[in-house]
């Protein structure tokens, strides 16, 4: 019996040792297979043009949430076409490319991302001496789809009359304030926004592209592609970047320079946050304070040109107000002050300012100004209002006006352009404004912490050519132009002070939405880029 059982055990054991051996070898076979099976399979998916292997930004340590799926087609490949646009007073002959760029892990040669863009050049120009302008929107998490067809590119979408309806007509009509007329542009949706995508699995590469610095390197790497693909490196170069991307422009202009051989000769910023301390500071002066301005614009119809005016609030602002409100907590006088100025520049009631503490924030404005019409204005633009769904409600959640309308004809226009004219059909969903990337953003310890004063500092002190171009609208209370204002008081002449410009437009954050904002853009812009 005993003699059984022991021979049943040698047997047993006999078997596991073959088990055990068979399984590690094929645990060694997966680990030595996989790779190549990853390699392969990134290689088959990814599209023939710009796959090349570049380097692109290493994994990032911080742990992020999980960003939105990758769509599961690769992109198109390069589409180009011959395209004209008649304008008053002349027509245009231009090549229209749409195409992404490969953006491939610099060691494994791995693909990272396919990064989309739209450019435009005119025909018969010496590449050499034509400028090129490179094109980022904001969010982060927006396309480059709101300044393509509202503002610069060579057709535009033509919303009609204000406030703007969700369900406008995605027509375009050509533009009359292109910026083709003096610069070949390039429009670039960074990482899981408009078509582009991120081809990495795991979150290594996720986390890194939805970061502050991770999304520079990204950028700058594209550019510089961009310019050595298109041979256009003798060019004269310039970035133009909306909100966020006003922010990201300073950036930009000095990795470029530094690390990627690439100089830039002036930025244009649109409606910028140039410090987002200013904003972000709990309890601090400053942004009720840099508010101000723009409130009392739209709360009295100011507009530009109301120089006058506008000095009067800005010192109040700047000097009264701001003294004030940094003792008004234990000083009735000084709160009196501050509701006797606030109620006088604003045309709020006095009581209102007085419940507020003389902070009047742009939520409790935007619905206190249209309390009686139970509507909510924008604070993407204050002269801008929509029906409040809730008006007897303490507190409402509300589209904005002007964010929210405008989304959906942006994007439907941009994707029947790309199907289309563009001939570049692609079979997913144009992410006009991924609120996802926005949740998910890695500001590395805080958005207050984050600014690009001392790098627009930089590209400025560096070269006596550099040029800067900052515009805001009035009314905008997402980024008020008086924040700006302020802030490049601080940076030094260096030799001539002219080389900073300032202009405030009639409008909101986004001024190009107004014809007579769209144009003095045009306009400014031009001259900054031709050198005038």
């Amino acid at each position: 019996m005993i003699r059984t059982v022991l021979a049943a055990l040698r047997q047993a054991a006999a078997f596991a040792i073959v088990f055990m051996s068979a399984s590690l070898i094929l645990n060694a076979a997966a680990l030595f297979t996989a790779p190549f099976l990853a390699h392969a399979a990134a290689e088959e998916a990814a599209p023939a043009p710009n796959a090349e292997a570049e380097p692109a930004p290493a994994a990032a340590s911080k742990p992020a949430a999980a960003a939105p799926t990758t769509p599961p087609h690769p992109l198109p490949p390069p589409a180009t076409t011959l395209q004209s646009v008649a304008l008053p007073g002349r027509a245009l002959r231009f090549k229209a490319v749409a195409s992404a760029i490969r953006l491939s892990e610099a060691q494994s040669g791995e693909a990272q991302a396919d990064v989309a863009t739209v450019a435009y050049s005119l025909e018969g120009q010496d590449s050499a001496k034509r400028p090129v302008a490179f094109v980022v929107n904001g969010g982060p998490g927006a396309a480059s789809a709101w300044l393509n067809l509202g503002a610069l590119g060579p057709w535009r979408l033509d919303l009609g009359k204000e406030p703007v309806s969700p369900s406008a007509p995605a027509a375009l009509v050509g533009n009359a304030e292109t910026w083709l007329d003096f610069a070949d542009l390039v429009f670039i949706d960074p990482p899981l926004t408009g078509y582009s995508r991120i081809l990495a699995k795991g979150d290594g590469a996720r986390r890194q592209f939805l970061s502050v610095d991770g999304d520079i390197e990204a950028l700058a790497v594209v550019m510089r592609k961009w310019l050595t693909s298109n041979q256009r490196l003798e060019s004269p170069k310039f970035i133009v970047g909306e909100s966020y991307g006003g922010f990201r422009a300073p950036k930009l202009a000095r990795r470029l320079q530094e690390n990627e051989g690439v100089g830039i000769k002036g930025i244009i910023l649109i409606s910028p946050v140039i410090d987002f301390s200013w904003f972000e500071a709990a309890n601090s002066p400053l942004p009720v304070m840099t508010q101000l301005p723009s409130l009392a614009a739209a709360g009295r119809g100011l507009k530009p040109a109301d120089a006058k005016a506008l000095d009067e609030v800005e010192a109040f602002a700047s000097g009264p107000y701001l003294t004030d409100l940094l003792r008004s907590e234990r000083d009735p006088a000084a709160l009196t002050r501050i509701v006797d100025g606030v109620a006088r520049l604003t045309g709020l009631e006095p009581a209102f300012v007085r419940r507020l503490g003389g902070r009047v924030d742009p939520s409790s404005f935007a619905r206190e100004a249209g309390r009686a019409e139970a509507k909510i204005f924008s604070r993407y633009d204050m002269t801008i209002a929509g029906f409040d769904p809730s008006p007897h409600a303490a507190d409402t959640n509300f589209s904005d006006p002007v964010l929210d309308a405008t989304k959906t004809p942006f994007a439907s226009a941009m994707a029947n352009l790309t199907a289309t004219k563009l001939g570049w059909p692609v079979d997913a969903r144009y992410e006009i404004l991924n609120e996802s990337v926005s949740r998910q953003w890695n500001w590395d310890g805080g958005r207050g912490k984050n600014q690009s004063l001392s790098d627009l500092s930089q590209a400025l002190a560096i070269d006596p050519e550099f040029r800067v171009l900052i515009v805001h609208g009035l009314t905008d209370l997402v980024t008020p132009y008086f924040a700006s204002k302020l802030l490049i008081g601080q940076i030094p002449p260096f030799g001539d002070p002219g080389r900073v410009a300032l202009k405030i437009y009639e409008g909101g954050h986004m001024p190009w939405l107004r014809d007579g904002a769209r144009a003095a853009l045009r306009d400014d812009a031009r001259k900054l880029i031709e050198g005038k």
